[in-house]
């Protein structure tokens, strides 16, 4: 099959971790779209409203040179970005939960401040195109695999990289995600340089990244190709059915689907965003 990259299938950590939590979520958050707008659809809440401002000042800050990322004071760009998802556009329900957040995207912050670690060494940048770093996962298939990762330290000594990715929830990360060998393969794929090592931050609970284990190359294209073949076969066959009749994965979006949800506007990624009725 000839490339084209407009038909392919596109697959990111994101939407590979939908499927596997739930085939019916990823058909509403990947596949479906508003037949009256022609978006996607999304429900915003606290948690994710943080996560995309913490990451968004983290992308800002990792553009800058090495000896300019940490003039300016992190709070600032907290406060100048903080009202887009200030109130309901943030599904925040009052005040006091607004402010426990936007305290918690301060600490975060702070702990970035006085803990700089890789943020003030070497870092590069995957190429792209429109800000989405991308490659041809199997040519024969028709997948690409993209996505961004969170931060790459250039370690000048070994001339290697360091994968790190910046967690802003309670949880640590599942020793089954497939963030990591996604991450691997972008990575190997979209640069020269060996990857070294790998490790989450968990912003909320440490001063430093914390290393995993690197999974092996191979390894990981085979998890990421089986997985693939399964959401192909979905979409061919348009078979997205949730196992368990409807489940706490996909049960926020089926209420948009069933009205019972305000929207609240269009996101920056073109979606549709919606916050979930109060009973």
């Amino acid at each position: 099959m000839a490339k084209d990259k407009y038909k392919a299938l596109w697959l990111s950590h994101s939407s590979i971790s939908d499927f596997l939590n739930c085939p019916r979520l990823y058909y509403l958050k990947n596949v479906y779209k508003d037949p009256k707008t022609g978006h996607k659809i999304t429900v915003m809440k606290p948690p994710l409203a943080l996560g995309l401002i913490v990451h968004k000042i983290i992308e800002e800050v990792s553009k800058k040179p090495t000896d300019q990322r940490l003039k300016v004071p992190l709070k600032k760009y907290l406060e100048e970005s903080w009202p887009k998802v200030s109130g309901k556009k943030g599904g925040f329900k009052n005040q006091t939960q607004e402010n426990e957040y936007k305290e918690r995207g301060l600490k975060m912050l702070k702990n970035i401040e006085e803990n700089p670690g890789p943020i003030i060494n070497k870092a590069i940048k995957l190429k792209s195109e429109d800000g989405l770093p991308y490659y041809w996962f199997s040519e024969k298939d028709n997948i690409i695999l993209c996505g961004k990762i969170d931060w790459i330290e250039y370690l000048e000594k070994t001339n290697s990289i360091h994968i790190i990715d910046f967690k802003t929830g309670k949880n640590e990360e599942s020793s089954g995600s497939l963030q990591l060998p996604i991450y691997l393969l972008l990575a190997t794929n979209l640069q020269k340089r060996k990857v070294e090592k790998a490790s989450y931050w968990y912003l909320n609970s440490s001063k430093k990244p914390a290393e995993v284990k690197l999974p092996k190359l191979d390894m990981a294209h085979d998890q990421i190709t089986n997985v693939a073949k399964r959401i192909k076969l979905g979409r061919q066959i348009n078979y997205f059915k949730c196992p368990k009749g409807g489940c706490f994965a996909c049960k926020d979006l089926e209420k948009v689907l069933n009205g019972e949800a305000e929207y609240i506007g269009v996101s920056g990624y073109n979606q549709d965003t919606y916050i979930l009725n109060e009973k």
